[in-house]
């Protein structure tokens, strides 16, 4: 859903935060983060499909039944490190029971309002902030797709050219400090009428002032 919001990196930390690893919630999280995966596809993920001695973690797709073998981030090694291998499934109920989609979506939704984010951030905005943050590093429309699975191009490209263009922004802007420096426009004042100067006394309140003694006026009021 193209109106899905993105996780902004405030709000990634937030969750961070009030998951710390080792947490079956910030589990979940990186699952989606770093592999980039839709609710359904992390719901079904098993330790069989992870290979931490090299590092890969295959992904099978319940949309379009792509397999996707993926090099693991070093968050993701970190977090599945520290999570114990107790079920077949690496994120299993409390009763030791795999998930079912709807389950697992309820489950993260609960976890998502127990960090206090808004509601904006959805389950799904993991998978477009992980798509976001390939995007920000540099990597290709097809970069990104080989993670996330994409096969639209069209759905890539928008993050690939919102980072071009803040990448663009930036360098425009330096080359613009560079050139001008940091001063500032003063307003140009050649040419420019000279501001009338009021008299210390006004004509009118001339005649009103007392002379000093010794001396008279010169002139009669």
């Amino acid at each position: 859903n193209r109106a899905l919001h993105s996780w902004t990196e405030n709000e990634l930390a937030q969750f961070e935060t009030r998951w710390p690893i080792g947490a079956m919630e910030r589990t979940a999280y990186a699952l989606h983060l770093y592999a980039g995966q839709r609710r359904g596809d992390v719901a079904r993920m098993t330790w069989r499909r992870y290979e931490d001695n090299r590092g890969v973690i295959t992904v099978v797709q319940e949309k379009g039944g792509a397999e996707l073998p993926i090099p693991a981030h070093k968050g993701l090694r970190e977090v599945l490190a520290s999570w114990p291998r107790s079920h077949v499934m690496i994120l299993a109920t409390e009763y030791g029971k795999p998930f079912s989609i709807a389950g697992y979506g309820n489950w993260m939704a609960d976890a998502i309002d127990a960090a206090g984010l808004p509601a904006r951030c959805v389950t799904h905005g993991l998978r477009k902030a992980s798509a976001r943050r390939l995007a920000e590093a540099g990597c290709s429309t097809h970069e990104i797709m080989s993670i996330t699975g994409h096969k639209s191009l069209a759905e890539v490209e928008r993050y690939t050219k919102a980072a071009e263009q803040k990448r663009l922004a930036r360098a425009s802007v330096v080359k613009m400090e560079e050139h001008f420096g940091g001063r500032i426009s003063q307003p140009a004042t050649e040419g420019a009428p000279k501001p009338r100067r009021k008299p210390l006394v006004e004509k009118g309140n001339l005649q009103r002032m007392a002379s000093p003694r010794g001396f008279e006026p010169l002139f009669a009021p």
